[in-house]
C-alpha cells in the first residue's frame, strides 16, 4: 500500500497538536446501495453550525470535498467564503460513484476508490482535483479516499497528480467485509512514504484497555462472539475497546480516554473527524433528531476545552503540520 515508510520526526517537547478533517460529501442512505443520482448537498446551507465552533477555538478545519459538493453552488458557497477568509483548508475526497467518468460497475467493492483500475482512479481524481482547483483557486494537495479506500496504486496516483498529504488511513479499523482495506496494524502516528514525497496523517483511532499489546487478537476474538455480547463485555471490563476521535458514535469520556492512552504511547498529533452531513438530523446514523444533533455539537466544545485547556494543546492543519515536520527532517 505504501512504499519506503519512515516515521515523522518532530521535537520531543512538541505540545499535542489537533487538526480537524471533515468528510464533506453528498447526502445518501448509508444502509442502502449507493446511487449515482444521490447528489443533494442541502445540509451545506447550515455549515455555520460547526464552522462557528471552530472559529471560537481558532481552529482551521480541513474540508475534504467530493464532486457533488464542489460542483453545486449550495455545496461550495460558504466554503469559498471561509477559504477566502483563511478559516479553512480544502482537500479532495473521492466518492467514485458520483464522480465522472461513470464507467465502473456500481457495487460495494467499487465504492472504495483504491479498488478501481488505475486509469479509472486517475480519471476520476483528475476530474475532482480540477474542479476543486478551479473553485477555490488553489493547487489541491490533501487527499482522503472515499470510504477510506486507499489501495495498492493510490500512492502512485497521488504523486502523479501532485498530492503530497494523505489522510485516508484509519487505524485500527478493518473494512475487508465488503472489499475495503485493513488498517488494524497501522497506528495513529504520521509517517512519510515514497521517499518523503507523501505525508500520511492517519485518522486518530486505536485500541485502549489493559489488554495492551494483545488488544488486536482479543478484539478479533470478541468479534466472533458478538451474539453473546463479547465486545460489550470486554469494553465494560476495560479489557479492550476500539475507539476513534470522532463525535459520531463516541462519547466525550471515550474521546478523553483515547487521547490520554495515545499520549502515553508517544502520540502528539490528533485528528477530529466526522461527516459534514451529520450536521442535519436524518442524514447519518449518528444524528437522527434534534437532541442527538445538540449532543453531537456539544461533544466538540467539551473535547476542545479538554484538549486546549487541560492538555495545553495547539491547533494545526494538515499543511501546517507538514511544514513543521519538514523543518525537523
Amino acid at each position: 500500500m505504501f512504499s519506503q515508510i519512515e516515521p515523522c520526526q518532530f521535537a520531543c517537547d512538541m505540545p499535542p497538536q489537533l487538526m480537524v478533517v471533515i468528510d464533506t460529501e453528498e447526502e445518501f442512505d448509508w444502509q442502502q446501495p449507493v446511487k449515482r443520482e444521490h447528489t443533494s448537498v442541502a445540509h451545506m446551507e447550515v455549515l455555520e453550525r460547526v464552522q462557528s465552533i471552530f472559529n471560537e477555538y481558532n481552529l482551521v478545519p480541513c474540508y475534504v470535498v467530493d464532486y457533488p459538493i464542489v460542483t453545486q453552488d449550495v455545496g461550495c458557497r460558504l466554503l469559498k467564503d471561509y477559504h477566502r477568509a483563511g478559516q479553512c483548508e480544502i482537500g479532495a475526497h473521492l466518492h467514485p460513484w458520483v464522480t465522472p467518468p461513470f464507467t465502473e460497475e456500481l457495487c460495494a467493492k467499487n465504492t472504495y476508490p483504491g479498488n478501481l483500475p488505475f486509469d479509472i482512479q486517475y480519471q476520476k481524481l483528475q476530474v475532482l482535483k480540477a474542479a476543486i482547483d478551479q473553485c477555490f483557486g488553489q493547487n489541491t494537495r490533501v487527499y482522503k479516499a472515499g470510504r477510506y479506500g486507499f489501495g495498492a496504486q493510490t500512492e502512485q496516483l497521488l504523486l502523479e497528480l501532485g498530492f503530497d498529504i494523505d489522510v485516508s488511513v484509519c487505524p485500527p479499523v478493518d473494512y475487508r467485509l465488503d472489499g475495503g482495506p485493513d488498517y488494524r496494524r497501522y497506528t495513529d502516528k504520521p509517517f512519510w512514504s515514497a521517499g518523503r514525497k507523501l505525508l500520511e496523517i492517519p485518522v486518530t483511532g486505536g485500541f485502549v484497555g489493559w489488554a495492551g499489546t494483545r488488544s488486536l487478537g482479543i478484539y478479533d476474538l470478541c468479534q466472533q462472539f458478538k451474539r453473546l455480547k463479547a465486545p460489550a463485555i470486554a469494553s465494560r471490563l476495560g479489557l479492550v475497546d476500539r475507539l476513534l476521535l470522532s463525535p459520531e458514535g463516541f462519547t466525550t469520556h471515550e474521546h478523553k480516554r483515547l487521547t490520554k492512552s495515545l499520549l502515553a504511547r508517544g502520540s502528539r498529533v490528533f485528528t477530529w473527524s466526522f461527516h459534514s452531513s451529520s450536521i442535519v438530523p436524518g442524514h447519518t446514523v449518528y444524528v437522527q433528531n434534534q437532541q442527538q444533533l445538540q449532543e453531537f455539537l456539544d461533544r466538540f466544545r467539551r473535547y476542545f476545552d479538554f484538549f486546549f485547556s487541560e492538555l495545553n494543546g495547539k491547533a494545526t492543519t494538515p499543511t501546517r503540520f507538514k511544514q513543521h515536520v519538514e523543518h525537523h527532517i
